[in-house]
């Protein structure tokens, strides 16, 4: 089962202005084909479809992990699209139109459907959809699969870096680079201890090593790109059995039971020209009365 921790994998700076267009490019990130939401889900059902979990532990225990962290990067990204957002539109009475800067933007379902959050969908607003997983149940296939989706997930990194410098947009990504860089990395030594194929040799792809990336040299610099995390207090300690020896880099890798230190998830701001959250200050006392009565205060 899962637990829930009130934090975001890191912490992300507030930005100094709105930023829908850029937004609109991260949801590529999101729910694009290799948008966290497929990593997820990919790795999600793997897990759940793991046949001979107790002879091939090791590897279960490797995608079961990866599911769980991906769960926090799927809420990174949508947090980070939110902040994009925030400011875009003005408060006021709708006969002065105070949604009027929405409508030229790229993605109106952030005005409209969602009121100026995320969407589980891509850069062009198609929904995210279940034929993006693979679960073959063959599990070398399935840790091929991953490696490849995982290299898919890096190039459309990149790629949305260099269309934006919000920098809400750039530490999110940065982070998410090396991270993905380890998941890339975990399942190649995978594959390896499996097959013998040392597919470690065609890192990185594509051929630019995080360093290129200003926001993503001070995870490295903290060593992010050789930690793996467990995700459990307990469980999941025989990812160490694939975890180890020398990074890339020269430093050792290390497993790490339980989670990243983490940082604040952000309080979203009403926004009473989308009629979000809906409720006003009179309905707030009266909430509060009433769980103060319920409570027996």
């Amino acid at each position: 089962m899962f637990t829930r921790i009130n934090k975001l994998q890191i912490e992300l700076p507030m930005p100094k202005s709105p930023d829908a267009n850029g937004a609109a490019a991260v949801q590529e990130l999101l729910g694009g084909k290799y948008g966290e939401m497929s990593t997820l889900n990919n790795y999600m059902f793997q897990s759940f479809n793991f046949r001979q979990k107790k002879k091939f532990r090791p590897f279960y225990e490797l995608i079961a992990s990866i599911t769980a962290e991906e769960l926090g990067h799927v809420e990174l990204v949508s947090n980070t699209i939110n902040l994009m957002i925030a400011g875009t539109t003005f408060p006021g009475d709708p006969d002065i139109t105070p949604m009027q800067n929405a409508k030229d933007k790229r993605n109106s379902y952030h005005f409209i459907q969602t009121a100026q959050t995320s969407l589980p969908g891509d850069s062009m607003g198609r929904p995210w959809t279940g034929d993006n997983v693979f679960s073959s149940g063959n599990l070398v296939l399935d840790l091929l699969h991953n490696f490849f989706l995982e290299c898919g997930a890096r190039t459309h990194k990149m790629r949305v870096y260099s269309m934006t410098d919000n920098p809400v947009a750039r530490e999110m990504v940065g982070y998410l680079l090396v991270r993905g860089g380890v998941h890339i990395l975990a399942y190649a030594k995978a594959l390896e201890v499996i097959t013998g194929v040392d597919v470690k040799k065609m890192l990185p792809i594509p051929n630019l090593d995080n360093s290129k990336f200003e926001t993503a040299r001070k995870f490295e610099a903290e060593g992010s790109q050789r930690k793996l995390y467990t995700f459990s207090a307990e469980d999941y300690k025989q990812i160490g059995q694939i975890w180890k020896g020398v990074h890339p880099d020269g430093g050792q890798l290390e497993v790490i039971q339980g989670t990243p230190e983490g940082g604040p998830v952000p309080d979203l701001e009403e926004v009473p020209e989308e009629f979000a959250p809906g409720i006003t200050e009179d309905m707030f006392q009266e909430i509060a009365k009433r769980l103060q009565r319920s409570a027996g205060i």
